[in-house]
């Protein structure tokens, strides 16, 4: 393993904690700044609208620029976000700390996957991209726990600056360990195997015609919407355990980290199997979330059954992002701009999916129905990327995906 690739594990594992472990916190933020629950979870909903706003803003603005030198901008707007976000004396700065802090988001992760992948021969790219996404997989299983944790142990400002120290070092180690000039080749390389990796779009009016094609906005469509189903299930998922499953609240925090387990597996399984077929390994794990999300609405008293699917959710939930990132970035041409709109489109779907969610319940279905409801919108995105495969192999998408 490269050990670039360890740095920008780092790098996203640091952005991960402090998108989960304020949820551990909240209570403790609302009552030292003397503000409603309510208010306390702008710091939530705040972060995930600037995540989608930053995604685009700051790779297009960065187009030009190479890309180690804007990941450690990008790593050091981090570390200043969480900075402000630990000395804040007020809310309105502790809010201003999550905003700079989100900003960074999307554009890591977009940037970040396309380094990782020049980091590695191009049949083992979705690998690569799955070793640096298993630091944001890690931080869910850890994110909400560690905060509770340190929080009350330490207070809720001592979480924030061991992610600020998370993510010093990861911009120490992305500086010293990811090559100059990673992802910056300028012609497609191929392997003996006859794959090829895209030679990277030049500049903002390239980046945006990496947007004509229809491969691109399928897979962006598919993002969405198996983010929209899972997490649109995930949001609820709390209540379903105790008011159908029979667990009590203490037992939620374990039952999130066998969630959490399951994506740390599913995202490794994907990436190895994205590399074999990655149409096909996009098609299955889709279709295994919505048999999941569909059988986890039937069982869902089934305390031992419950247990299983959650894990199961987890695994199959995360095996296609290591997949549908390297897709989206190979029919954009190596487009930054294109693989940061990946991560927009997932936050997309994440609040989409939380409202029908929501909706669902309000009208009095019950606390399986966002399952559900998510196993309906996971069964659109198969169909979604069942056309983009079949699409992909006419000869008119083969000569687009080449040229």
């Amino acid at each position: 393993m490269p050990s670039g690739l360890v740095a920008l594990a780092l790098g996203g594992f640091g952005i991960g904690l402090t998108e989960f472990l304020i949820a551990g916190l909240l209570p403790q933020v609302a009552s030292s700044f003397v503000v409603s629950e309510a208010a306390a979870g702008w710091l939530i909903s705040g972060y995930a609208l600037s995540v989608a706003v930053g995604a685009i803003a700051l790779t297009a603005a960065t187009a030009r620029l190479p890309r180690k030198a804007v990941l450690v901008g990008l790593v050091a707007l981090f570390v200043v976000g969480n900075l402000l976000s630990a000395v804040a004396p007020s809310y309105p700065v502790m809010l201003l700390g999550r905003i700079v802090a989100a900003l960074c988001h999307g554009s890591f992760f977009g940037i970040g996957s396309l380094v990782a992948r020049s980091l590695v021969a191009p049949e083992k790219k979705s690998r690569a991209v799955a070793v640096m996404f298993a630091g944001l997989t890690l931080a869910n299983v850890l994110g909400v726990p560690f905060g509770a944790l340190v929080g009350e142990r330490w207070g809720w400002r001592a979480a924030f600056w061991a992610v600020t120290a998370i993510g010093v070092l990861a911009l120490a180690g992305i500086a010293a360990l990811v090559p100059d000039g990673a992802g910056e080749t300028r012609s497609p390389t191929v392997t003996v195997t006859g794959q090829s990796d895209p030679a990277p779009a030049d500049g903002l009016r390239a980046q945006f015609r990496a947007f004509r094609s229809w491969q691109v906005w399928l897979t962006l469509t598919a993002t969405a919407l198996s983010y929209g189903g899972m997490f649109g299930a995930f949001s609820y998922i709390a209540y379903t355990f105790t008011e159908v499953g029979g667990f009590s609240p203490t037992d939620v925090a374990w039952l999130l980290m066998v969630y959490g387990v399951g994506l740390v597996v599913g995202n490794l399984v994907g990436g190895r199997a994205a590399d074999h077929d990655r149409d096909r390994a996009l098609v299955l794990a889709l279709l295994g979330l919505a048999i999941t999300l569909a059988v986890f609405g039937l069982l869902a008293a089934n305390a031992t059954a419950s247990v299983v699917l959650v894990f199961l959710m987890g695994l199959f939930g995360f095996a296609s992002v290591p997949g549908m990132i390297t897709r989206v970035t190979d029919f954009a041409h190596g487009a930054a701009l294109a693989a940061s709109a990946n991560v927009s489109a997932s936050n997309i779907g994440n609040a989409l999916g939380a409202w029908l969610g929501g909706l669902a319940i309000t009208a009095g279905l019950g606390y399986t129905a966002p399952l559900y409801v998510g196993a309906g919108i996971v069964l659109i995105s198969v169909i979604v990327m069942a056309v983009a495969a079949r699409r992909a192999k006419s000869p008119a998408q083969h000569a687009e995906h080449c040229m």
